[in-house]
C-alpha cells in the first residue's frame, strides 16, 4: 500500500508526464501543419502527410483524371486531355454531372416558374450543361499553360546549373520539383517520381507534355529524345531552349500590347448592343411594343446574333496569333 506522501508524488509524476506528452503532441501537430503550410507546391503538401511516394504519385494522377500509370482514364481522349490540362482536380464525371444538374435545375425553373418556352429552356440546359463546362475547362487550361510557360525557362536554368554542378538529370528534375511552385513544381515532381519508379526521362517528359499541353514541353521532349539517341551537350541544349522560350514570351507580350486596342474594340462592339437593349428594357419596358409577338422576331434575332458572333470570331482571329 502506498502512503499518502508517496501517492502524492506519484500523482505529481503522472501530471508532469502528461504535461510533457501533451506538449510533445502539440509541438508535433504544429510542426506538421507548418511543414504543410510551408510546402511550396501541392505535391510537397501531399508528401508532408507521410504517405508513401508511390501512393502520392497515384493520387496526383487520379485527381487529374488519369489512371495510376498516367494514361487517360476514359475513351473520349479529347475531353480527357482537356480536363487534365486544365489542372482542375477531382473526378471528371462529378465535374460534368455538376454542370448538367445545374443546367437542368435552371431549365426547369425557367420553364415552370417563369413561363419560358420549352425551346428556350432546352437551349439554356444545353448551354449550361454542355457548353459552359467546356468554356470553363478551356479558360482554365489557357491560364495554366500561360503560368507554366512563365515558369519553364527558370526551371530549365535550374536544371542546367544542377547538371553543371555534376548532378544526374533525375536529381536536377527533383530539385526543380522541390523549389518551384505550382503548376510546374507538382508536374516536375510527377516526372521525378515516374523516373524513380522506372520510366526513362524521355518517356516521363513526353507524358508531362501530354498532361500540360504547352508546346515548349514538346520541344523539350524532342530535345531529350534526340540527345539520348545521338548524344551531345545536354546543358547546352537546355540552355538554348530556355533562351528560345524567353524570347517567345517577350514576343507574345509585345503582340498582346500591340493588339490591345483591337481586343478592347471587339469587347465594346460586342457588348454595346446588349447593354443598350438592357438599358431600354429597364427605362422603358414598352419601348418595343408588341414586336415580341411577331413571328419573325426570333428568326431575325437569331440571324443577327449569329452574324455578330461571326464578327466577334473574325476580330478574335485578327488580334490572336499562333507562333
Amino acid at each position: 500500500m502506498l502512503t499518502g506522501q508517496a501517492l502524492l508524488y506519484f500523482i505529481y509524476v503522472l501530471a508532469a508526464a502528461s504535461a510533457i506528452l501533451a506538449g510533445e503532441v502539440l509541438y508535433l501537430s504544429f510542426a506538421k501543419s507548418r511543414s504543410r503550410i510551408g510546402a511550396i507546391n501541392h505535391r510537397l503538401k501531399r508528401l508532408a502527410d507521410d504517405a508513401p511516394a508511390e501512393r502520392t504519385l497515384q493520387g496526383l494522377l487520379r485527381e487529374r483524371g488519369l489512371t495510376e500509370s498516367g494514361d487517360f482514364l476514359f475513351g473520349l481522349v479529347g475531353l480527357n486531355r482537356l480536363y487534365t490540362q486544365s489542372g482542375i482536380t477531382g473526378n471528371p464525371l462529378s465535374f460534368a454531372a455538376m454542370f448538367i444538374l445545374v443546367g437542368l435545375v435552371v431549365a426547369l425553373l425557367l420553364s415552370f416558374l417563369l413561363g419560358f418556352s420549352a425551346l428556350v429552356s432546352l437551349l439554356v440546359f444545353l448551354t449550361i450543361g454542355f457548353v459552359l463546362p467546356l468554356l470553363v475547362l478551356r479558360r482554365a487550361r489557357a491560364k495554366r499553360i500561360q503560368k507554366f510557360a512563365k515558369q519553364l525557362p527558370d526551371a530549365l536554368d535550374m536544371i542546367v546549373r544542377s547538371l553543371r554542378a555534376g548532378h544526374p538529370a533525375s536529381v536536377a528534375v527533383g530539385l526543380v520539383a522541390r523549389e518551384m511552385p505550382d503548376p510546374l513544381g507538382t508536374e516536375f515532381g510527377i516526372v521525378s517520381d515516374e523516373i524513380t519508379f522506372g520510366l526513362s526521362i524521355e518517356q516521363a517528359v513526353r507524358k508531362l507534355s501530354q498532361r500540360v499541353g504547352f508546346d515548349g514541353l514538346h520541344l523539350l521532349s524532342v530535345s531529350l529524345s534526340i540527345q539520348a539517341k545521338t548524344g551531345g551537350n545536354l546543358t547546352g541544349i537546355l540552355s538554348n531552349l530556355s533562351s528560345v522560350l524567353r524570347e517567345r514570351q517577350k514576343l507574345r507580350r509585345k503582340i498582346r500590347a500591340l493588339s490591345a486596342e483591337g481586343r478592347v474594340s471587339a469587347w465594346v462592339i460586342s457588348l454595346f448592343p446588349v447593354a443598350m437593349f438592357l438599358i431600354l428594357q429597364l427605362l422603358s419596358p414598352t419601348y418595343y411594343g408588341k414586336v415580341w409577338h411577331d413571328p419573325l422576331i426570333m428568326p431575325v434575332f437569331l440571324i443577327f446574333g449569329l452574324w455578330a458572333l461571326l464578327g466577334d470570331f473574325i476580330m478574335y482571329r485578327m488580334v490572336n496569333f499562333d507562333f
